[in-house]
């Protein structure tokens, strides 16, 4: 599936810039729960739900000064021991005509740069672009809106969707991420068998705050677009970081019968009950010592062992096993009667 990994280091050379390997690893379900610590610390069942993946010690509140992921985590469920980041997304749902709810199932990658398995979750990738600097204990950002409902005001180079029309990952569709026929919105397609959802991360910093009251403005996008590690950074945010992009893989192919599809509006949404223009990413970062910036430093690539930087894989059945339990108990698999937005989720 990941040709575009390619197409990526092709774009930098047509740019003038030298290829650069990527990390790109597997990051399975470590929750799926209704708290958010970055928007809403501190609050159980907050307005919509999130899948979680990384560092088991991610809680309500995780206060930026004394929780150290790398210090209080045991284990991660992404595929190196030293990320105990943590990362979460918005969920999309299914909605039948009979006005019943489920959560579209996560499935994970293959293509030519080998397969990443996946327990639901999601997958990661740091993209340098020359010199890059890696973030401090601390660091937190967002990227999009969760409440935004407008696509034309959405960047789709930086947060798009495509229609996969098989469920065989490997059977690539397109060229990278963000470009050519990928949208903003949800496709809302029954020849869609799958929908790969691409959030990238701005990649300049203004080198001073670790977070700011809205969660954006200590960072910010700059020179290029998409998945190529971004260009030259604005005098107001100097320092480059590495591109973080999350891709997902809902796989949508056991609702695409149109006859249980509702008679008017959408059949895909996100737990926010809003379209593509609201999906949105969290980032807290969380890796070990100066793993990282070793990884950038050594080009490390893919999903690999990395005995420079000290990076270590390890297998799916390791990092499949790292969970927590609910801080925000409810049901949130099968068919339930409302997104759980308000009050706690009911079976349907």
């Amino acid at each position: 599936m990941h040709q575009w990994a390619s197409l990526a280091t092709l774009a930098l050379l047509a740019n003038g810039a030298a290829a650069q390997n990527m990390l790109r690893f597997a990051c399975s379900q470590l929750v799926v729960d209704r708290v958010d610590p970055l928007v809403n610390p501190g609050m159980r069942y907050t307005p919509h739900l999130h899948q979680i993946v990384g560092g088991n010690s991610f809680n309500l509140t995780m206060d930026p000064v004394s929780h150290d992921l790398a210090a209080q985590s045991t284990c991660t469920s992404c595929s190196f021991v030293q990320d105990l980041s943590n990362y979460w997304t918005a969920v999309m749902f299914f909605k039948a005509k009979n006005g019943t709810y489920q959560r579209v199932p996560q499935v994970g990658n293959g293509g030519p740069q080998g397969q990443l398995i996946n327990k639901g979750g999601l997958d990661i990738y740091y993209i340098p672009s020359g010199k890059v600097t890696a973030f401090r204990q601390g660091f937190r950002m967002l990227a999009g809106n969760a409440a935004e409902t407008n696509p034309s005001k959405v960047t789709k180079a930086n947060i798009c969707h495509r229609c996969w029309t098989s469920t065989n990952d490997n059977n690539f569709v397109g060229g990278a991420p963000c470009t050519g026929s990928d949208t903003v919105d949800i496709p809302q397609d029954t020849k869609c068998k799958m929908i790969r959802q691409t959030i990238i991360f701005p990649h300049c910093w203004d080198g001073k705050n670790l977070d700011s009251p809205d969660h954006k403005s200590h960072v910010a996008y700059g020179q290029g677009s998409g998945a190529t590690g971004g260009g030259a950074c604005p005098s107001s945010h100097p320092v480059k970081l590495p591109q973080v992009m999350y891709e997902l893989m809902w796989n949508v192919s056991k609702f695409m019968d149109k006859s249980i599809w509702p008679d008017s509006g959408n059949a895909l949404m996100y737990s926010m009950n809003l379209g593509g223009s609201a999906a949105h990413g969290d980032y807290v970062f969380g890796w070990k010592g100066d793993s990282l910036q070793k990884a950038m430093d050594k080009n490390c690539n893919l999903n690999k062992d990395c005995p420079a930087a000290g990076l270590t894989y390890q297998a799916p059945e390791k990092y499949n096993a790292c969970t927590i339990k609910q801080q925000a108990p409810e049901e949130v698999d099968g068919w339930i009667k409302a997104l759980p937005m308000g009050e706690m989720a009911i079976k349907a």
